[in-house]
């Protein structure tokens, strides 16, 4: 089993160091004081804990609901009446969110930052200078800025505040203001972090973990600012591919890099949240609670049975029908479900009423068994009038209902539903598809490289069929969708590509002002110099 702590280096004490606050600063409220602790480096990166536990916290949680289901790759619609829950995961896919129910990135970043702002106060006051602090408090810097860019992304115009101690309200800076505090924080962490990677640095930012995020933050500076930097997003990839550090993993190992072993042995993680539910305050990474069917329990030998209410939907399962060489596929689960051994079929026991709630022969009690078998269309079997309570039934029919993801592989080794697969959030493939999309929508070519030969370079180790022999802006998009599926980036493609206002599923939205999420009715209570986002003041 993985141990975080190892990689980490933050024992339990960080864990439980400070009391956690939804608030952009978080006041001390133990007796720990500079004179008392921390006093030594091992000190000093516990004092660091809390961010990265905050950081994990909600990582694969709220960050993937906001990211995933509202858009074409996940749905999670009601079944029977579980998963209703005030529709807050309907209204991701109907884009009909209000301040009320668009998910927690806003209250789990803001925690992330206020417990930045205050380590980065404990360390700039208790640590002796010298290239120790530096690189403590450049880490420290870049999750905060990590989690303004998720902020910005999400929500537009946010507030910036990166001052602990100060409890006066902040109105929002504006998105482009936003941007250009977080381009400024990366640059100038970017000399003082750590240039290397593997155990050394996993799980916290290094130098190119910056170069990384400027790099995301170049691609889609039009939509963050109405200015193309697909330049300087080029340059920006351009330090990481010459740093030497990561290597696109091959065909053969593609899968593995999501496994619940997977770890800092994988050459393409540039920045992953390590995942040990052994570890308290472990975060929630609950894939294969979500995604595994209900009656393949035994399948994949899950001590719990999974509620598997996510599917994807066929609009983005057609991404990965065009080749039947793409290793990539076998992160779904699709049509009939065999037993480990690939051969046995898996064989379900229900009723005749169990498995179709709408059969209506007299002997609805008889027993009746099937091949489980997944459908790929998301069926609604109720009346269209009612549509957005969407709920698609409670026998087996509708359990089965649509196409699961199982990118990360279910953990039979943990006693939890949560799982030891790490999460990247910054992957070298991501480098080298950017760097391609930057060169297609304008940018100079650099290093020899072609968006082409950038693009083949991923493909080749990804399918045994023929190299491209052309590469166009729409072939980009769907190699995105294949290459990152359910890895929380979706909705930045499809913005950035012009597609989220497009129709899919149940949804009709075609609102643009619906790429910002609302600002939560709580955070609007707690902060009176906050103004609510447009389109959303009236809800």
């Amino acid at each position: 089993m993985k141990k975080i702590i190892k990689y980490l280096g933050l024992p339990m004490l960080a864990i439980g160091l400070f009391g956690s606050c939804e608030d952009l600063d978080v006041p001390i409220t133990t007796q720990l004081t500079p004179e008392v602790f921390p006093q030594n480096s091992t000190q000093f990166i516990q004092t660091a804990g809390p961010v990265y536990v905050s950081f994990r916290d909600q990582f694969s949680f709220n960050w993937w609901w906001a990211q995933s289901l509202s858009t074409d790759e996940a749905i999670l619609p009601a079944r029977g009446g579980n998963w209703f829950d005030n529709r807050n995961y309907l209204s991701m896919h109907f884009h009909d969110w209000t301040p009320d129910n668009s998910g927690g990135i806003w209250g789990w970043a803001s925690s992330v930052i206020g417990k930045s702002n205050q380590a980065i106060s404990i360390l700039q006051t208790a640590m002796p200078e010298g290239t120790e602090k530096s690189t403590l408090i450049a880490e420290l810097k870049t999750m905060r800025a990590i989690s303004y860019f998720m902020m910005m992304d999400s929500y537009g115009a946010v507030p910036l505040d990166t001052l602990y101690g100060d409890f006066s309200s902040h109105a929002k800076s504006t998105r482009t203001e936003v941007f250009n505090f977080v381009e400024s924080e990366l640059k100038k962490a970017v000399p003082n972090l750590n240039p290397a990677s593997g155990v050394s640095t996993y799980g916290r930012p290094n130098k190119q973990t910056a170069n990384a995020l400027l790099a995301k933050m170049y691609l889609n500076a039009e939509v963050y600012t109405g200015t193309q930097r697909n330049n300087d997003c080029i340059a920006a990839c351009d330090e990481v591919i010459k740093s030497g550090l990561y290597n696109i993993e091959p065909r053969a190992t593609y899968l593995q890099m999501f496994y619940p072993n997977n770890g800092p042995q994988m050459k393409e993680f540039i920045f992953a949240v390590p995942y040990d539910p052994a570890v308290g305050g472990g975060g929630l990474m609950y894939h294969a609670r979500y995604d595994v069917p209900r009656s393949m329990r035994t399948r994949f030998g899950l001590p719990f049975t999974p509620s598997a209410p996510r599917s994807t939907l066929p609009e983005f399962y057609a991404n990965f029908e065009s080749d039947a060489n793409d290793i990539r596929n076998k992160q779904w689960l699709t049509g009939k479900q065999y037993l480990a051994d690939g051969v046995t079929p898996l064989m379900v026991t229900t009723t005749k009423k169990g498995y179709d709630e709408y059969y209506t022969g007299s002997d609805g009690g008889a027993t009746y068994t099937y091949h489980l078998e997944l459908t790929k269309p998301i069926l609604y079997r109720g009346s269209m009038a009612n549509v957005k309570g969407l709920d698609l039934g409670n026998d087996e029919i509708a359990w089965n209902i649509g196409y699961r993801n199982i990118k990360f592989y279910p953990d039979a080794s943990s006693t939890s539903r949560n799982q030891n697969n790490d999460v990247p959030f910054l992957r070298y493939s991501d480098i080298i598809l950017m760097k391609a999309e930057a060169i297609l929508r304008g940018g100079a070519a650099t290093l020899g490289d072609t968006p082409l030969s950038l693009v083949n370079s991923i493909r080749s180790n990804r399918s045994t069929s023929a190299a491209w022999t052309s590469v166009t802006l729409e072939d980009l998009y769907k190699e995105r969708c294949r290459e990152f599926a359910w890895e929380g980036w979706h909705r930045n493609d499809m913005i950035r590509f012009g597609k989220f206002e497009g129709q899919w599923g149940f949804k009709t939205d075609t609102n643009i002002r619906h790429r910002v999420f609302p600002i939560p009715t709580s955070a609007l209570v707690l902060n009176p110099a906050l103004v609510q986002n447009p389109d959303y003041v009236n809800n």
